[in-house]
């Protein structure tokens, strides 16, 4: 099967994932066990990172390492191989309960981003940048309103 379907990234983002893993995910015959072990053999490389990742950060806690090193070098490594957006997509494709999971931990995560915004923003003003304040907020609301605008745009016409 040549075509592929992406997950949590858009075009030329995120995970590939063939149309067997949608298919075993979905359905479960007994041709299932030849379509996990295709799963297996295609998707062995994420795999493989994510046991590294998880050996590396045990390893390291056992050794001694400062937690702080150990938190940053996960997420950076995290971050360059995509690790965690295609868990966050294996997750997902779980039927009724992946999506909530994925919203479990994502609604707070831009929760507290928000509230550290707020944070800053209100050390600044104490500090005397009211004026640099203002006008990133206003910069940040011009940005989510066209986002916003685009999003129904983008639905209400379709370019197909």
């Amino acid at each position: 099967s040549k075509t592929r379907q992406t997950a949590l990234g858009g075009p030329g983002g995120g995970q590939t994932y063939s149309p067997s893993f949608f298919y075993a995910v979905w359905h479960s015959d007994k041709d299932s066990d030849e379509t996990m072990n295709n799963i297996w053999k295609e998707n062995k490389r994420h795999f493989l990172i994510w046991g590294i990742v998880v050996i590396v950060i045990i390893v390291a806690l056992r050794l001694g390492t400062d937690e702080k090193i150990v938190v940053f070098l996960t997420l950076a490594l995290g971050l360059f191989t995509q690790v965690f957006s295609g868990l966050g997509a294996l997750i997902a494709l779980i039927p009724w309960i992946g999506p909530f999971i994925i919203k479990l931990f994502t609604i707070p995560f831009f929760w507290v981003v928000n509230a550290l915004g707020y944070f800053v923003s209100v050390v600044a003003i104490k500090k005397g940048y009211t004026k640099s304040v203002t006008s990133s907020r206003i910069l940040t609301f011009a940005v989510l309103t066209g986002i916003i605008i685009g999003y129904i745009l983008g639905h209400l016409l379709p370019l197909r």
